[in-house]
């Protein structure tokens, strides 16, 4: 097995747009180009001179609770690269961003399933992937999968006032999959999709539990699928997807109530 080489890139080097409140201090301009699109500069502009204003009404840079503000005024960025004699992996993700997708993993269906990841997260999500896909799309699947996971946890930090957890149930069309997840440090999957077909265009249907497997063991997520209805492959796997989607954006979300506590009776939410 090759052991892979991670590089972990510091919020502060990445060329995101922040999305959360920035203090003023930091300047209007950072002369950086930004890999995805700016939030509209008036909805930033009041964010940044009402803080406190913005916390009271609930505005998040995705639609939910705003963030505490932090004296540092970054975003919540994780950026990973894997690279291996199968596969090399770039993944930048953004938890408070607006949605924006630019994934090419070699992979076409995979591709599609990401834009759902960012569309109803409203994460913004950058996946650049290139591997052995001639041989088959295992090593790019797992290794994205892993890279995804580590950003996730890279991003997450220490998880302070955070609701943890997510619940959501996507249809789609006759397809219903419910997913339920932990952000508790603690690795675990439990999945109950009965997919009938062995394909999806290209896409082999086995690597769909085996994705959310290597996602859960480096993000350290405890992670429960289930599906409810369905017989039309594609549209299982897409509903396991924006449900996925919907229950990682409520759990990533903060808690005003909390107050930047860490929501653990243990007082600490660890990857172990």
């Amino acid at each position: 097995m090759t052991t892979p080489r991670f590089v972990s890139t510091s919020p502060a080097r990445l060329s995101y747009t922040q999305t959360s409140p920035v203090p003023k201090s930091l300047g209007k301009d950072c002369g950086r180009v930004p890999a995805f699109p700016a939030r509209p500069r008036g909805l930033s502009l009041r964010l940044r001179s009402s803080p406190v204003m913005a916390a009271a009404a609930g505005v998040g840079g995705n639609g939910s609770p705003a963030a505490p503000v932090d004296s540092t005024g970054s975003s919540r960025i994780g950026e990973v690269k894997r690279v291996t004699k199968e596969t090399n992996v770039h993944v930048k993700i953004n938890l408070d961003g607006t949605g924006v997708a630019d994934c090419s993993t070699g992979i076409p269906f995979l591709d599609h399933m990401l834009d759902q990841l960012a569309s109803h997260g409203l994460f913004d999500v950058y996946v650049k992937a290139t591997g052995d896909t001639h041989i088959d799309d295992h090593h790019s699947n797992e290794d994205i999968a892993l890279a995804i996971g580590t950003a996730l946890l890279q991003s997450l930090g220490d998880r302070k006032g955070i609701n943890r957890f997510g619940h959501f149930t996507a249809p789609l069309d006759e397809a219903a999959v419910e997913v339920i997840l932990d952000l508790s440090g603690r690795p675990h999957l439990s999945c109950g999709l009965d997919i009938p077909t062995q394909r999806v265009g290209t896409y082999d249907t086995q690597l769909v539990e085996h994705f959310f497997q290597s996602l859960v063991n480096t993000s350290g997520m405890t992670l429960h699928i289930r599906q409810l209805a369905g017989k039309n492959s594609h549209h299982i796997i897409e509903a396991c997807f924006k449900a996925f989607a919907r229950a990682l954006r409520q759990a990533t979300e903060y808690d005003l109530r909390r107050h930047g506590t860490v929501p653990s009776s243990k007082g600490v939410l660890s990857r172990s």
